[in-house]
């Protein structure tokens, strides 16, 4: 019996379109939160409240927008869970490699590095190929970190609330892209192993 290939269902390409628009326009509504509420959310919530709730705004319609790029069993609300935990962990080393760092461009690039490790790692093991871990990581890390580092310098030239907005839709757009790429070759490869084991 021949299990579907993810790479049948969903091109590389369409993964990657899908997953830039998708996940870019969720980034870009989170990142408007921060130009037109940062304040108010830095003195009702705190600094860690207002990181959680960022993070969990980029969870909840994030993971309902890529869940189209899954198939089979772990569609629906296994993969909202699996990308919760993923995202989750990619914030969590993000955000501590950044502070441990005292920020600046080297907390930035080692919490991109940190963070795009611990999602890797989450979205192999919830796909049962951990074998292709590192592939994932770097796709994440190139993905993450270009369109950090791409939003930041918008954001820097540009400044106020238009800046901030370039930031997070570059940062979705290049970030949702890697995310698409991900979930296409984790699909693919656990398709393959599945073929080869039932052959």
């Amino acid at each position: 019996m021949i299990i579907p290939s993810a790479a049948a269902a969903f091109s590389l390409r369409r993964s990657l379109l899908w997953g830039s628009l998708g996940f870019g326009l969720v980034s870009l509504c989170v990142f408007a939160t921060v130009a037109f509420a940062e304040r108010w959310m830095y003195t009702r919530l705190g600094l860690s409240g207002a990181y959680l709730a960022w993070t969990l705004l980029f969870i909840l319609p994030g993971g309902a927008a890529l869940n189209a790029l899954v198939v089979g069993e772990r569609r629906g609300i296994k993969f909202q869970l699996l990308f919760g935990a993923a995202f989750f962990a990619y914030a969590v080393g993000w955000v501590l490699a950044y502070f441990m760092l005292s920020g600046g461009a080297a907390g930035e690039w080692v919490g991109s590095l940190a963070g795009s490790v611990l999602m890797g790692l989450v979205f192999a093991a919830g796909f049962g190929v951990l074998r292709t871990a590192p592939v994932l990581c770097v796709i994440l890390f190139v993905a993450n970190s270009a369109g950090y580092f791409l939003g930041s310098a918008l954001n820097d030239s540009i400044g106020g609330r238009a800046g901030m907005l370039l930031w997070g839709a570059a940062y979705g757009l290049c970030l949702g892209a890697g995310l698409g790429a991900v979930l296409h070759v984790a699909q693919a490869r656990r398709a393959s192993a599945l073929n080869s084991v039932r052959d």
